[in-house]
């Protein structure tokens, strides 16, 4: 169990058993209806913690048990919960589909967490109902697809198309969906801001930059402390550095800038 998801499961069942059961003043105030954002802003928000019964809640807080510790592991503390309440956000946005209905549960959020999940480690076998082994990634496809499905007539009656009859219930794919969003695009996010992404893309070649790129390269490279590099990289930072001098940025191929990259100063 880590710090947050131990966090979460607590405050979930502390609201459903103690605060905000289903027909208190508390839960009708917290609860999320769309329509009424503007006038109650916070409700994209504490929807979150909120759920209509008890198998609403024991699922999505087995989801988070079995799945949150190792993502809160991976991606740090920070990274998790912007990853959950991103992910409830989004589902929030799609919830507007159905401006008048009353949406809660943390599903949207917990979808992101298994979408991010199965992005990580997609070979994972995941067992359904401790019996029919299912690797994550085709799990999650199937999900997706499900919501997809259950969110197509929502999307066609809003653009005025009435073939397709609009799902009863009380399951909100479109919000599940919104959730799936919301993690994949948080996860793109993070692989993109990484350290390892950052570098890659300051050693890209010349040709795929401009030069003004290029400038900035030569600025940082022109700061590293050579004194401080092994003799054995003085040498070649001092050929890289006499070929950069004749010919320029673009004259450098992918290695050399790769290890001017190694030893420059981040931004």
């Amino acid at each position: 169990m880590t710090p947050w998801v131990a966090r979460l499961l607590f405050a979930n069942f502390a609201m459903f058993l103690l605060l905000a059961r289903p027909g208190t003043e508390v839960f009708n105030v917290l609860l999320l209806i769309p329509a009424e954002v503007v006038a109650h802003p916070w409700t994209p928000l504490t929807y979150m913690f909120l759920h209509g019964d008890f198998l609403h809640i024991l699922f999505n807080m087995i989801v988070l048990f079995f799945f949150g510790p190792r993502l809160e592991a991976t991606l740090g503390g920070r990274k998790f919960l912007g990853l959950y309440f991103l992910s409830g956000l989004t589902a929030a946005l799609f919830a507007g589909l159905t401006p008048h209905a009353r949406v809660v549960g943390a599903s949207g959020a917990i979808y992101g967490l298994m979408i991010a999940y199965a992005g990580i480690w997609p070979r994972d076998r995941i067992y359904i109902w401790r019996i029919l082994p299912v690797e994550a990634r085709w799990l999650m496809i199937f999900l997706a697809v499900w919501a997809a499905i259950g969110t197509a007539p929502l999307v066609a009656s809003v653009f005025g198309f009435t073939g397709l009859q609009v799902p009863s219930g009380n399951v909100a794919h479109h919000a599940h969906l919104g959730g799936f969003v919301g993690g994949w695009l948080y996860m793109r996010w993070l692989g993109k801001h990484t350290g390892a992404a950052k570098f890659k893309k300051k050693a890209e070649p010349a040709e795929k930059r401009g030069w003004l790129h290029d400038r900035d390269a030569v600025q940082r490279w022109a700061q590293i402390d050579r004194d401080s590099l092994h003799p054995v990289n003085q040498e070649a930072y001092d050929e890289i550095m006499r070929k950069l001098s004749i010919g320029g940025a673009g004259a450098l191929s992918d290695r050399e800038r790769a290890f001017l990259e190694r030893f420059a100063p981040l931004d």
